[in-house]
């Protein structure tokens, strides 16, 4: 038997080199995506499918500026894909722990993860001792302080819808809550309420009292010409809005430089119960259901908050008739938006302000008053 030549080993070689780079192409890959509890953007970007020909290229990650963020959530599609079920964005703006998180776990309990997505802006500068869990866990986005009578509370609003926005492209509806926001019907009633609308959920009051104080709170002249006076608008700063209003917010640059702007008078100052109607109006007042579906009551305010229901208050008493309360709506001609709206009767759907200890009596009645429609 010949023994092989170096010569005839390097041919070998050769011609073997062409099989060894086509299975290492064809060889399934596997890409790992790490997140952290204290990155929750992380949680955003689905893991590459394994077991294909090439790794899957991973969507980028949100901006972390705010300019970056704003402007690709600003381009994203303002349509859900058809055929696929459309989910409800629940945004909470929070500067404290979240005292009735027990209620909204009992909220989302049972229902499916693909009807809803959850997102919390947390101020930093509140000390959380307790992390937030549950539902709620890896959900706090990249936040900054939310401080009243500055347009820092507007921030977080717009920071929260563009990441749900970047996120989720089945998010139809956003709807804005604060800590001490409860649910007064069950998810499914809200599904179908805000699902069905193809119209946002946010007040847009004209000619109230203080609008001219209110409207100048920055100087006499500085809201103009972007912003006159008969185009200001006040509203609640809690709303449910479409994924096109959405888009609204987070790509407006101009009515925001306008508010983006320190009060001269701080006891007028409430940008965030101006800029999102104002806005609106301006822009898009015919697809407006102009009122909230977040119930307050103004009677017995203090200090600019509206009335906080203590522990005692609570019962299905109080919950019937928060339901059967109607949504205020502008006499004046609804805005300039359709007349026909006023003939509606849409319901409430959550309520505040409800005092941090009114935990225990609302779990005693969730099951069978909260969440039986």
């Amino acid at each position: 038997m010949l023994s092989p030549t170096p010569l005839s080993l390097f041919c070998a070689l050769i011609l073997c080199l062409p099989l060894a780079v086509i299975v290492t192409i064809t060889s399934p890959t596997t890409t790992i995506h790490g997140g952290s509890e204290h990155d929750p953007v992380s949680d955003f970007a689905p893991a590459a499918k394994t077991h294909q020909r090439f790794s899957v290229k991973l969507p980028p990650l949100p901006p972390a500026d705010d300019k970056s963020l704003l402007r690709a959530a600003s381009r994203v599609n303002s349509r859900t894909p058809p055929g696929l079920p459309k989910k409800i964005a629940f945004l909470f703006l929070t500067v404290s722990p979240l005292p009735f998180a027990p209620l909204w776990e009992l909220y989302f309990n049972k229902t499916p993860k693909n009807l809803f997505n959850v997102y919390v802006h947390a101020d930093p500068s509140y000390p959380y001792e307790t992390p937030f869990s549950g539902v709620f866990a890896h959900r706090v986005i990249p936040s900054k302080p939310a401080l009243r009578y500055t347009p820092t509370l507007i921030s977080a609003a717009r920071r929260l819808l563009a990441h749900a926005l970047l996120h989720d492209r089945l998010n139809h509806m956003f709807a804005l809550l604060s800590a001490s926001c409860i649910p007064i019907h069950s998810f499914n009633f809200t599904y179908e309420t805000l699902t069905q609308s193809e119209k946002s959920f946010i007040e847009i009051l004209n000619n109230e009292i203080g609008s001219y104080d209110r409207w100048a709170a920055r100087g006499p002249d500085v809201m103009l010409p972007e912003v006159k006076l008969e185009d200001f608008r006040i509203g609640s700063q809690f709303w449910s809005l479409t994924r096109q209003h959405a888009r609204v917010i987070v790509g407006d640059e101009t009515i925001w430089a306008k508010f983006n702007q320190p009060c001269l008078v701080w006891d007028t100052c409430y940008p965030e119960e101006n800029y999102f109607p104002t806005l609106i109006h301006m822009q898009d007042p015919r697809n407006v259901v102009p009122w909230t579906l977040t119930h307050v009551d103004w009677n017995g305010s203090s200090d600019g908050h509206p009335r906080m229901y203590a522990a005692s208050e609570v019962g299905p008493q109080l919950i019937v008739r928060l339901r059967n309360d109607k949504p205020r709506y502008d006499d004046a001609g609804i805005n300039g938006s359709d007349p026909t709206l006023t003939r509606r009767r849409d319901p409430f759907l959550f309520a505040r302000k409800f005092s941090p200890n009114s935990i225990r009596p609302l779990m005693s009645i969730a099951s069978d008053v909260i969440f039986k429609d």
